[in-house]
């Protein structure tokens, strides 16, 4: 699985008592009339590379329109973070300026490509709603990359322009002069930086640019990580993600109707955002999706549980998503008070173990835990479960998420009945353009008729329900994060010291997946594996280096293919303890 987003609930398929009932009839019936007499949710056809998808008729042009969109909501607090509030109206007038101080300073315009590498801060939001008002594409950068991951992906986009943290800019800046980048940091202190962001900003005024942007254009280049090593650019359109976030607010709509107007947002609707900004899940079922709904959103920077917890009590959040690890630590740092304000529990880029489920459900009784499947190349939609779906099914990723999107299972001999497992494939006008500079990938992960290849395998029960249930793609899904075994291994290979290299996940009830290795050294040689650890860690990401290394005394056994046989490494590996476990 790849990226997950879970902001919002999908229909039981039978009543339940409680909080979290929803009656389907009624859903059915708000869903339809909302179709018929609501203008914002009509919906018609458009021509997207060739082949025709549902869109809704009359969604803004571009995310300009969101952005405007959103400063329609004025002085209601729209980002907190520690002492400040920034409302709505605020956010737009400082992104525009920022937009314009980039127009004027460095001609940025439509097209260009303009990246952010930081943590979370208010200026990741206001540098991405300005990139984006400009007609420029918005590049992402993972903020747990080193110097090395970083470089694939600037050249890889073409970006020369960065807004930076502190320690990003320490990142960037062996390589600035070579990659010719301009290098904007905002909000820290630090030094070497080629401007800042407040000057930028005060360059510019606080009116929309004039940018022509078709609803076709690119918006957004996110990274995800892909089984061939290197991350792969996602290019997302204006188009997609406008219509994956009027979806949800489809969705969320209709619930609200057939619940007798109670909203799982509620009256002063807040979220905490304690997960990076550099994914779809960040972006846009917190961040675009809040300004739809005019929901606050409170930032963290380093997630934390038990700050958190004060956070959500303070400002009376109503919402929280974030990975599986962060929903099961909020149950032990919430304490015996537990968080009352709380209405609902997403979880998002893994799939909660069933017994979570559950455990949420008796620690915060009036919140709803749900979840949702989705993945970078759809725009974060797909499949969401809650209310009483998700208790009854707490393994299944929910239903696709009406009235755009369209999901699949097909498998050697074409398209699977109930209950066969084969790939999921995914079509909908959310779905990517393709893979920056890899036209044979996207051939290989879009077909000609527009149907998305997941890489996942799942199944569709009798009720419609999706279930993943394995991974065609060799990845490792560490607390939400995508990581290729492949570019792990190339790392290990690095060490003069090993001759066979074999990365797999440990499975674990925290983090969903950590990283483990087998390692097996070159004759004559012996492998430490504490200084393997450490050699790794100096060109990888922390969350990518392996928590678990075996050492073993053999050669690693093969397959007819002389590919290594991984099931067979990984089972023996798992029989006995590592030789190092972090």
């Amino acid at each position: 699985m790849s990226e997950q987003a879970a902001p919002q609930s999908s229909a039981p398929s039978e009543p339940a008592s409680g909080d979290n009932h929803l009656d389907p009839m009624k859903l059915a019936a708000a869903a339809m009339r909302l179709l018929a007499e609501d203008p914002r949710f009509k919906v018609g056809e458009a021509e997207i590379r060739g082949q025709s998808y549902r869109v809704f008729e009359n969604a803004p042009s571009s995310l300009v329109g969101l952005f405007e969109f959103g400063a329609s909501h004025g002085d209601r607090d729209f980002i907190i973070y520690g002492d400040e509030t920034l409302s709505f109206q605020a956010a737009w007038d400082e992104a525009r300026r920022f937009a314009n101080g980039l127009k004027a300073t460095y001609g940025i315009g439509k097209g260009d490509r303009v990246g952010i590498a930081m943590r979370n801060y208010p200026e990741f939001c206001l540098a991405y709603m300005g990139i984006v008002s400009l007609g420029a594409i918005v590049v992402p950068l993972n903020a747990w990359w080193k110097t090395e991951e970083l470089e694939y992906a600037v050249r890889d986009s073409g970006v020369q322009k960065i807004v930076v943290d502190a320690k990003r800019l320490n990142l960037l800046k062996p390589i600035r002069e070579r990659d010719g980048l301009t290098l904007i940091l905002a909000r820290e202190d630090g030094e070497g930086a080629d401007a800042r962001f407040e000057e930028i900003a005060a360059a510019g005024d606080a009116r929309t640019p004039e940018a022509d942007i078709d609803p076709e254009d690119d918006f957004c280049i996110v990274y995800t990580s892909g089984s061939t090593g290197n991350p792969k650019g996602v290019v997302l359109t204006h188009r997609g993600a406008v219509n994956a976030l009027l979806s949800w607010g489809f969705l969320a709509t209709a619930v609200t109707e057939a619940r007798g107007g109670i909203s799982l947002f509620g009256d002063n609707p807040g979220i905490l955002l304690g997960i990076p900004l550099f994914h779809v899940t960040g972006t846009h079922a917190i961040f675009l999706l809040s300004l739809l709904i005019g929901r606050r959103v409170a930032m963290v920077y380093k997630w934390d549980a038990k700050e958190a917890c004060a956070l959500i009590r303070k400002h009376e959040l109503t919402n929280f998503v974030g990975v599986p690890a962060q929903s099961f630590e909020l149950m032990d740092a919430a304490g015996p008070e537990g968080l009352p304000s709380l209405m609902d529990i997403g979880s998002g880029g893994a799939k909660r173990p069933p017994e979570h489920v559950k455990r949420l459900k008796d620690k915060f009784a009036k919140a709803n835990p749900s979840s949702g499947y989705g993945l970078s190349e759809t725009n974060a939609i797909g499949a969401i479960a809650s209310l009483a779906d998700y208790q009854r099914k707490p393994d299944s990723a929910g239903k696709p998420v009406p009235p755009l999107t369209d999901i699949k299972i097909v498998g050697d001999n074409g398209d699977c009945a109930i209950g066969e497992v084969g790939e999921v494939w995914i079509r909908s006008a959310a779905n990517f353009r393709g893979y920056h500079n890899l036209p044979e990938e996207t051939a290989k992960a879009i077909t000609p008729e527009g149907w998305f290849r997941t890489g996942d395998l799942g199944k569709f029960d009798e009720e419609g329900f999706l279930y993943i249930v394995d991974r065609i793609k060799d990845l490792i899904i560490r607390g939400g994060e995508n990581i290729s075994c492949l570019e792990v291994e190339g790392h290990a290979y690095a060490h003069g010291d090993v001759a066979e290299a074999c990365v797999f996940a440990v499975p674990d009830d925290v983090l969903n997946e950590r990283v483990g290795l087998v390692v097996y050294a070159k004759e004559g040689m012996k492998i430490d594996p504490q200084h393997l650890r450490d050699f790794m860690a100096k060109d990888l990401a922390d969350f990518k280096v392996p928590e678990r290394i075996w050492v073993s005394p053999a050669q690693l056994p093969r397959l007819g293919t002389a590919k290594f046989d991984k099931i067979t490494i990984k089972r023996l590996a798992l029989q006995q303890p590592p030789h190092l476990k972090a």
